[in-house]
């Protein structure tokens, strides 16, 4: 492709995730408030801590609490890099860098797709259908792993196949920051261990290397690639270890014995055991994973498979089912399937899996102008159409691309994460006006949300009844509580729709459909 043409990219690649982020003054949910807020702690100065738990799963001993011990910290650190680049800690300094690195997706989805096919049409729509995502455009210009997924993934792919001496290296490299990222980034470090073993025992003239031979052969090469693991992650692992006396975050082991996705906020966390899960019968285990499925595969064909792409990206993968990046890609997506659906069903069917998936995108955007024109071509025999209906029909994918993207766009970014925590701003004007103490803690639904509204201390509204409220209150020092319309459980609905006859919950107000309440503790 020509430099024109990655020019033409990078410059739609960044008007429309800077058109995107306009209506867009809040991250929006919690996963991008959190990510938003640790880089708010890092650019201040604060480091690795957070005044707001967002679970309860490694039993947290108080606040200020070690932050990232279930979401990783490479976004923050990203959103922080925005920040002591503009010199401010607001939200828009924060996602500077994830604009900017929106545009970089179209040039490496099309750098992918010409290696792949060695058209420079078909590359150039691939880094078109990157920018008119559908259902992923929110989601890349905002603080989270979205768009770094999708660098990070597609680069991955673009070298595995590669035979220079440092690529093991690299793989290793990107393979850590995908950890860095999210924690079901270590599929990609197998994918990594996969590729370097696969090409290091095939030999320069395309024969294998005896299998006896396997073990030298394939040394090097697996060393090089934990040696570029190691470089980025060894200093995280090493400072969980010295924090938690393990090199993983505790608490993760507890989501394999979830019933349901509201016991991710269950208190105390210690309630969640394999005898529990056990106890609850292997009925409730497959129901869960058959809803997780379901979820899992309407995101596979709407978000991942772009629905009308869908069909060109199952013949283009076809078209392309000799090529190693695709059985990489494709083993990867399985994989990804089955510990988003058998292992954490509730994480996975709940966005998980969406989010993970981001990786493949670069290469499922490949896969479609390639599958498009396999049809066209195979029409084109039977008599149908003229020799430009190649041209034609891909920009007629990319028109149609563009429309649903604005449309999806105004649906979530205007319609819904307009107001998403909006009212958190108002909420504290409220506790302030009624003389409430700036330092006092607050139990909420979305903790990050609220105490980057605020600044305020905040803690997660747990799973359970108002008794198990007044536990957390009282062991974290939390002297008040926001319940909102469509974030509370079923054990405590009674609490939302009749405040006033708590005497334990002193009801102060209704704020926007939010009820906001007075802890009274015992002493």
């Amino acid at each position: 492709m020509s430099r024109q043409l990655y020019v033409i990219l990078f410059v739609i690649g960044l008007l429309v995730p800077f058109t995107v982020s306009r209506f867009q003054n809040l991250p929006g949910y919690m996963d991008a408030d959190y990510y938003f807020a640790g880089g708010v702690q890092l650019a201040k100065g604060n480091g690795f801590t957070e005044p707001y738990l967002w679970n309860y799963l490694d039993d947290p001993q108080g606040l200020p609490h070690p932050s990232h011990t279930y979401w990783m910290p490479l976004a923050s650190i990203v959103a922080a890099v925005g920040m002591w680049m503009a010199g401010a800690t607001t939200y828009a300094a924060g996602r500077l860098p994830f604009i900017l690195l929106s545009a970089c997706i179209p040039l490496l989805t099309a750098a992918l797709a010409f290696d792949v096919s060695r058209q420079t049409r078909l590359a150039f729509v691939s880094g078109l259908l990157s920018i008119f995502s559908l259902y992923y455009a929110p989601f890349i210009p905002v603080t989270d792993n979205y768009g770094l997924f999708m660098l990070l993934g597609g680069s991955f792919l673009l070298l595995a196949p590669r035979h220079q001496k440092w690529i093991p290296f690299a793989l290793g490299v990107l393979s850590g920051l995908m950890t860095l990222s999210r924690s079901d980034g270590l599929l990609w470090l197998g994918l990594a261990g996969f590729a370097t073993m696969w090409k290091a025992a095939k030999r320069e003239d395309g024969t294998r290397v005896p299998f006896r031979n396997w073990v030298f052969a394939i040394t090097p090469a697996a060393l090089l690639t934990l040696a570029g693991y190691l470089l980025v992650m060894g200093g995280w692992h090493y400072r969980n270890y010295t924090l938690f006396g393990s090199f993983m975050t505790p608490g993760g082991g507890r989501l394999l014995w979830l019933e349901n996705y509201n016991q991710t906020f269950l208190y105390p966390a210690e309630k969640i055991t394999p005898a529990r899960f056990l106890a609850a019968g292997w009925s409730s285990a497959l129901n869960g994973r058959l809803s997780a499925l379901n979820a899992n595969l309407g995101n596979a064909f709407a978000a991942q498979g772009g629905i009308f792409l869908f069909p060109f990206i199952l013949v283009g993968l076809w078209k392309l089912r000799n090529e190693f990046r695709t059985r990489m890609a494709l083993t990867g997506w399985l994989i990804l399937l089955f510990v988003m659906t058998v292992i954490f069903p509730f994480a996975g069917g709940r966005g998980s899996f969406f989010h993970a998936g981001a990786a493949f995108q670069p290469y499922w955007w490949t896969a479609a102008p390639i599958g498009l024109d396999v049809i066209i071509a195979s029409l084109r025999k039977r008599g149908m159409f003229a020799e430009n209906a190649y041209v034609v029909f891909q920009g007629m994918l990319v028109v149609l691309a563009a429309l649903m993207t604005f449309y999806l766009v105004d649906l979530r970014v205007v319609g819904e994460w307009s107001t998403e925590d909006g009212i958190y701003a108002q909420v504290e004007k409220t506790f302030i006006e009624k003389g409430v103490d700036p330092q006092v803690r607050v139990i909420v639904r979305n903790p990050p949300g609220y105490y980057i509204a605020s600044g305020r201390p905040a803690l997660v509204l747990p799973y359970g009844d108002e008794s198990v409220i007044l536990q957390v209150a009282k062991r974290y020092g939390a002297g008040l509580l926001v319940l909102e319309k469509d974030g509370t459980f079923d054990a405590i609905q009674a609490l939302y729709d009749r405040p006033q006859e708590s005497d334990t919950f002193i009801y102060l107000g209704e704020v926007d459909e939010a009820k906001l309440y007075l802890i009274e503790l015992e002493d």
